[in-house]
């Protein structure tokens, strides 16, 4: 027994040692950072009393002029550099990306297929992907996408009609609306389905897209075990998504496939553009063509980020535009001025025409951009000439964007809504790297223009139709959901809303 209770205690210590050493690291490299917790290190506020993003910026902020470039953090025992210096990050993201190509994230192919989209996955097979994907998104597939997403827009319309008199205000929680315009957008486009959210709130595509995102495997409990340890997780098949999410949505891009082969319709969607490179697979073309699962994934993480980001960004536009009324009046003379242009009618020329709503949304994404940090890992030393700046192969980096985005250096008075920090010249007078909602580099979002372009017509449909103001349930300040990695207003959204009499 004596000699059980001896191993164990050798065990432990062991592991006690292991555990202070690691944590001793950036102490030892003498890199300003905060005393971590001998457990939690320095995420211990999150996720019960701080949101991760507002953790990153504060370290930002308070080390941010320091002689190092970046600062020591740890989340747990993974050893990370919060980067402070604007050079820094642009030759992480630009400059210097082959030691930082990799996000270092989850993701398992083979036994959650969902997991292995071009967000996640590494190496050339994420160059391969990248390149395959980039025609998806240029400027004439999203001219063939805008009449549909025109479409939704309408439909979006109509419910905010049947929900308002004119003259009168009413008070609505805007962001289950917007959701459900982005969900339709998304649907039709990625998976060819008419999802009709808008008109059925508990439409099936949709209650299975916000299980997709709220809900994990495991119920969440292995959450830690998979991000921290996202190699050894791959090898013991853990998964990240669950069943019935994953089994939903391989049926419908399976059934999609199925149909447009068979009819050989085209819908000039991106899932079109998806099917035309599995077709390539089938014909034995590899080098250009996607197997089903790449399709299947690259079909989810479409739909994932585009439902969430740009609902949540046109639900934090309209809470900026009600608490200030002269912008949002510059903006609906904006859009009908430009609409009068073009016969009252929605065009792709014309919604590029309209300047200042392209502010306003790159405004509202500076305040409250959704992903409010970047993650890379480092795969080889970082040895540039200044040895500051040395980062040891295996360390994640961070780049906190919200707190970049709130220097008061790079964007005076950032607590104050702005859009002309967006005119071109303002953008040319700044650094480069400093507004970070899709990223940076070569691996920034893909879905760029398409986020945009679906922003812009929900929020133009609504302006040009309604004034949104303050309401007594209004949330001011705003609080957000502390618990989720994505920033979202907690409780919604609610506004007044008063349709304008034409």
């Amino acid at each position: 027994m004596s000699l059980v209770l001896t191993l164990i205690a050798v065990v432990f210590s062991l592991i006690l040692f292991a555990a202070r050493r690691r944590l001793g690291y950036w102490q030892r490299r003498g890199i300003p950072h905060d005393v971590p917790h001998p457990v939690f290190g320095n995420i211990k506020d999150w996720p019960k009393k701080r949101h991760i993003a507002h953790i990153f910026r504060d370290y930002y902020l308070k080390y941010k002029g320091s002689e190092y470039p970046f600062a020591g953090f740890y989340f747990f025992f993974t050893r990370t550099a919060v980067i402070t210096d604007l050079e820094l990050v642009k030759r992480v993201m630009i400059k210097d990306f082959n030691h930082f190509e990799n996000r270092g994230i989850f993701h398992n192919e083979i036994d959650d297929p969902l997991s292995g989209t071009l967000f996640a996955i590494e190496g050339q097979k994420w160059r391969h992907l990248r390149h395959k994907l980039t025609p998806t998104f240029t400027s004439g597939k999203m001219k063939h996408m805008f009449p549909i997403v025109v479409k939704v827009g309408e439909q979006m319309e109509k419910v905010f009609r049947e929900k308002t008199v004119a003259g009168q205000s009413q008070v609505l929680e805007v962001v289950d609306l917007v959701a459900r315009f982005t969900a339709d957008v998304i649907g039709t486009c990625a998976f060819g389905l008419d999802c009709n959210s808008l008109h059925n709130p508990k439409a099936e595509f949709v209650t299975m897209g916000r299980r997709a995102i709220a809900e994990r495997r495991y119920g969440g409990w292995l959450d830690f075990f998979i991000f921290g340890f996202p190699k050894l997780s791959r090898r013991l098949h853990l998964k990240l998504n669950v069943q019935e999410v994953e089994d939903f949505y391989t049926g419908i891009v399976r059934e999609t496939i199925d149909y447009r082969l068979k009819t050989k319709e085209k819908r000039n969607d991106f899932m079109d553009s998806l099917i035309e490179m599995y077709q390539k697979e089938q014909e034995g073309n590899s080098e250009d063509g996607l197997t089903f699962n790449e399709l299947l994934a690259q079909a989810f993480i479409f739909f994932v980020a585009g439902f969430e980001t740009s609902s949540t960004t046109m639900g934090f536009a309209l809470y900026e535009l009600a608490q200030n009324l002269d912008i949002q009046d510059k903006l609906r003379q904006e859009i009908n001025q430009v609409l009068a242009k073009h016969n009252n009618e929605f065009t792709y020329e014309g919604i590029k025409e309209m300047k200042y709503l392209e502010q306003v949304v790159m405004e509202t994404l500076r305040k409250y951009p959704v992903l409010a940090h970047l993650t890379r890992k480092t795969e080889t030393d970082f040895s540039p000439e200044d040895p500051k700046y040395f980062i040891a192969q295996g360390t994640v980096v961070v780049i906190p964007a919200l707190g970049i985005h709130y220097d008061p250096e790079i964007y005076p008075e950032p607590e104050k809504f702005k859009p002309e920090r967006f005119t071109e010249d303002a953008i040319a007078a700044r650094p480069s790297c400093t507004w970070l909602p899709f990223g940076d580099g070569p691996r920034n979002c893909i879905g760029l223009r398409f986020g945009l372009m679906q922003t812009c017509i929900g929020l133009a449909y609504l302006i040009r139709g309604y004034k949104f103001s303050v309401a007594p349930e209004t949330q001011i300040p705003m609080k957000v959901v502390i618990k989720n990695i994505l920033i979202s207003a907690e409780n919604g959204i609610h506004l007044k809303v008063e349709r304008i009499s034409k």
